[in-house]
């Protein structure tokens, strides 16, 4: 772990879900959220090849507008659109087009899992990101995971020389069976690594909990925001290089600067509160979608599906009925519906949260009906 630059400023700034200004991304915004976060001296910015728009947009926000060596640059490799080992290897010169950086300061293989691990090495990626960082084109190298502890175990013991792990990690998942999440992060830290969180607030899912998680954040700080709840969970774990929040405006930036520029860990009393409310969390039926949307992009039908689940998850988690119905239809009178799901499991394949999506879209025709 020699060379990194570890800080007590762990907000990372996740660039997946930028601000929109139509359909495209809204650079003038960004750019003053890019100001705020730099001045209340956070540096981390995590992008991706496959985030939409967002490594065109770190360029304009970022790159051309601050020196190079005042920040740190996250983007990362993702196998499933490389067919072969070349298109893969040209993943890392795009994304240094795109956002304009000389180097990339963390590159991780991205979203291994248990059906797609075995391609990394039969492209010959891990040699590739070793001989990057030897010619200075990154500095660290690393793996995005979505898998049990098992695999996690087997990928360090089997490439030591990985420096850091980016794992899932926020309070509902802590203890959830299928995420496994304080395994996956015993596991790494058990092999010495550093580790950079992604989804603290679950896609959102913790910014705005069912009714009783409110109700008892609310009642043991009335002026802590919920997802700072959740973002101060995953900061005062130790080892962490980075908690990337992937905030979509100046407010959600606000108000993340305001409790982790002086960040304070969770006592224990805090700690139990959280406790209570990742079992509040667990006791709802809603489908635990981060909207990533990795499963619309192999869609051969082309459905919707985390718009879908956003309006199922209305009426799950804050019994808005009529609401979630409104937002189907809509949905369903502009393109395909949860009925247009041909059960060919393309999304179950990718879909880092297991969900049992052909299943739960199946309840979502039904409900919606």
């Amino acid at each position: 772990m020699d060379n990194y630059k570890i800080s007590d400023k762990k907000l990372g700034f996740g660039l997946m879900r930028l601000p929109k200004k139509g359909i495209h991304i809204d650079v003038e915004q960004t750019s003053k959220m890019v100001d705020m976060f730099l001045e209340a001296g956070f540096t981390y910015f995590d992008t991706a090849y496959v985030y939409v728009g967002s490594e065109a947009a770190t360029a304009k926000a970022l790159v051309q507008r601050y020196p190079r060596e005042s920040y740190t640059l996250a983007t990362k490799l993702f196998v499933t659109p490389a067919h072969t080992e070349s298109t893969a290897r040209r993943e890392l010169s795009t994304s240094l087009r795109r956002t304009g950086a000389k180097y990339i300061d963390y590159y991780p293989l991205h979203s291994l899992n248990d059906k797609n691990f075995e391609r990394f090495d039969k492209l010959n990626l891990w040699d590739f990101v070793k001989e990057q960082k030897e010619k200075g084109i990154i500095r660290h190298y690393g793996f995005s995971f979505h898998a049990g502890p098992e695999l996690l175990d087997k990928l360090l013991t089997e490439h030591p020389d990985a420096e850091f792990v980016q794992l899932q990690i926020n309070y509902a998942d802590w203890n959830d069976p299928k995420v496994r999440a304080r395994e996956n992060y015993e596991v790494a830290r058990k092999h010495g690594k550093m580790i950079v969180i992604m989804e603290p607030v679950k896609g959102g899912a913790l910014a705005d909990p069912p009714e009783k998680v409110k109700e008892l954040l609310k009642s043991a700080d009335p002026d802590a925001s919920y997802a700072s709840w959740a973002i101060r969970f995953a900061a005062s774990l130790d080892g962490i290089l980075a908690v990337l929040s992937g905030m979509s405006n100046v407010e959600q930036m606000a108000d993340n600067l305001s409790y982790m520029k002086d960040f304070r860990p969770l006592d224990e009393k805090e700690r139990e509160i959280i406790r209570q409310a990742a079992e509040i969390f667990h006791e709802t039926n809603s489908i635990p979608c981060t909207a990533c949307r990795y499963c619309v992009e192999g869609c051969p039908a082309q459905v919707p599906i985390p718009d879908i689940f956003t309006a199922r998850n209305k009426q799950l988690v804050f019994g808005k009925i009529d609401e979630g119905k409104a937002d189907y239809d809509a949905l369903a009178a502009s393109g395909p519906s949860a009925a247009d799901c041909i059960g060919c499991g393309q999304c179950e394949a990718v879909c880092p949260q297991k969900i049992n999506i052909i299943e739960r879209l199946s309840e979502c025709s039904e409900n919606f009906a």
